[in-house]
């Protein structure tokens, strides 16, 4: 089962996928998820993310809506962030050079012993206790 970074769920939002590789990319994957074929999980903390990204760029009212789609995704688990996670999330700020919400997607997987997340974050690619597979 892979962990999904919040921008799987943004590009199909803002891009569209005609045009936009990642985008067109990121809509099949979700896709499978929903179709029950790609069991995944992702973090509490990217429904704070997609929610914040979609309104600074389409308005409330979207923003709202593609938050409430989020948390009605078929398929998808979201691992709730506790204090075990964001000291798991220090320890990886402390170990690599990555900001906190990345640490915390990080340590979101590790918490649930997931070792591949998808996204598109590069800076993802110093951790070896992951692997990360773009979209």
């Amino acid at each position: 089962m892979p962990y999904l970074d919040s921008n799987i769920f943004i590009y199909p939002v803002l891009y569209r996928a005609e045009s936009q590789a990642q985008a067109k990319k990121a809509k099949e994957i979700l896709a499978k998820i929903e179709n029950g074929t790609l069991p995944a999980c992702t973090s509490t903390l990217t429904w704070d993310e997609v929610v914040w990204v979609v309104k600074k760029n389409m308005g409330r009212e979207e923003a709202v809506n593609q938050g409430r789609k989020l948390l009605g995704f078929p398929n998808l688990e979201f691992i709730s962030v506790d204090n075990s996670i964001v000291s798991r999330a220090q320890k990886l700020m402390e170990k690599y050079p990555l900001n906190p919400r990345d640490a915390i997607h990080v340590a979101s997987a590790l918490e649930k012993r997931i070792k591949e997340i998808i996204s598109e974050d590069s800076e993802l690619d110093v951790i070896k206790e992951i692997k990360r597979t773009t979209f």
